[in-house]
């Protein structure tokens, strides 16, 4: 087990490398300029050629990789928030950006599981028709129609909150972690939720399916358990071992956010910083958050391949 996960570890750091590489390389093609500033000329000028801007693209690499390393250097915004280092403008975005998708992972994760469950029991039956009608809906409308329609009718019909989008910092006193904070965000979180109750009730459903038409169900039930007894007993039990890992991808996910959900609603998140860095053609900003979405999505991969080692005791991983 040891030998496996060092070697995922070792995986994910080479690949890792090489995607960061690649983006900077690819980034560093696009044209790009000196920002100019009357009251900030000499620091500009002064941390462009510290950056290596004015020098060949390896050695920019090199300084870029050496940054890093020693200083913990990612860059400087230049147009997003002129002369700040891109860690802190990224880092004051991560909160919102996780509050957000806490938020709604804490109520998809239960209702797609409840829903999976309640479909595979009564399979083939109305209420299974009904839910995997609305899963294939949710599965196939864009999340930003959601979020449109969504926000509609939370702002405009019904008047649960004030704002179509999330209330500014200082309008919620200072703190996302306010009432009136989450209030309003109370509409972005009902949008995420869509695709991650359809994507765990159909995941539930199939593993659920596929385990109650399994050899020890049958078993189980000659032995005098009822259908409900064996279900809970037995088939919850199994079916749940390949959704763990999911669940626990969905968490590490959080950190990721919404690009669009996060540009509907106003959240200023990474999502919507990535969004911004682009159109304001911010390469630090948008280098760093191309890496941070490159690291997330790769802890990802190897945490769910590691869960289930750990979940799964007969699943002998590494050993070939």
């Amino acid at each position: 087990m040891l030998k496996y996960v060092l070697k995922r570890i070792v995986l994910m750091l080479f690949t890792f490398f090489v995607i960061t590489t690649i983006c900077f390389l690819l980034i560093k093609m696009l044209p790009q300029e000196m920002p100019t500033d009357k009251n900030l000329s000499a620091q500009i000028q002064a941390r462009w050629e510290a950056l290596g801007y004015n020098k060949p693209l390896l050695v920019q690499y090199g300084i870029y990789l050496k940054n890093i390393i020693t200083k913990w250097d990612f860059g400087t915004s230049w147009y997003l928030e002129r002369m700040k280092p891109v860690t802190e403008v990224m880092g004051k975005r991560l909160l919102p950006t996780v509050l957000v998708n806490f938020y709604s992972l804490i109520i998809s994760i239960p209702l797609g599981i409840l829903l999976g469950i309640i479909a595979a029991i009564r399979k083939n039956r109305w209420e299974d028709q009904v839910i995997s009608v609305l899963i294939i809906l949710f599965v196939s409308v864009p999340s930003y129609v959601y979020a449109f329609i969504v926000q509609y009718l939370f702002y405009s019909k019904w008047h649960i909150v004030d704002k179509p989008t999330i209330l500014a910092l200082e309008d919620a006193g200072g703190s996302y972690l306010t009432w009136a904070m989450f209030k309003s965000m109370i509409p972005a979180i009902v949008s995420l939720s869509f695709g991650e109750i359809a994507g765990l009730c159909r995941f539930t459903r199939a593993e659920l399916t596929e385990t109650l038409t399994s050899d020890y169900m049958l078993l189980a039930r000659t032995k005098g358990l009822t259908k409900g007894q064996a279900t809970v007993r037995h088939a919850l039990k199994n079916a749940m071992v390949p959704i763990l890992p999911m669940i626990i991808s969905s968490f590490i996910g959080i950190l990721g956010g919404s690009m669009i959900i996060e540009q509907i609603f106003a959240i200023p998140g990474v999502g919507e910083l990535y969004i911004k860095s682009i159109q304001q053609l911010d390469y630090d900003v948008f280098m760093l958050d191309s890496i941070f979405y490159t690291f997330v999505g790769l802890l990802a991969g190897i945490v769910v391949d590691i869960s289930y080692g750990f979940i799964d005791p007969r699943i002998r991983m590494g050993e070939r």
